[in-house]
C-alpha cells in the first residue's frame, strides 16, 4: 500500500518537475531528472520487494 502511494506521489511530482510547464521552463531537467531516478529506485525496490 505504501508504496502504490509513494510511486503515485512521485509520478505526480515527475510530471510537475518536467520543464514543459511555464513556471517551471527556468528549472531545466535537473528536478525531473532527480525525481525520475528516485522514482526508477522506489520501482526497483517495489519490484524486489524490499519496499
Amino acid at each position: 500500500m505504501l508504496s502504490t502511494v509513494l510511486i503515485v506521489v512521485l509520478l505526480l511530482l515527475l510530471i510537475g518537475a518536467l520543464p514543459t510547464w511555464p513556471y517551471s521552463s527556468g528549472w531545466g531537467y535537473g528536478p525531473g531528472g532527480i525525481v525520475g531516478a528516485l522514482l526508477a529506485i522506489v520501482l526497483v525496490m517495489a519490484l524486489v520487494g524490499r519496499l
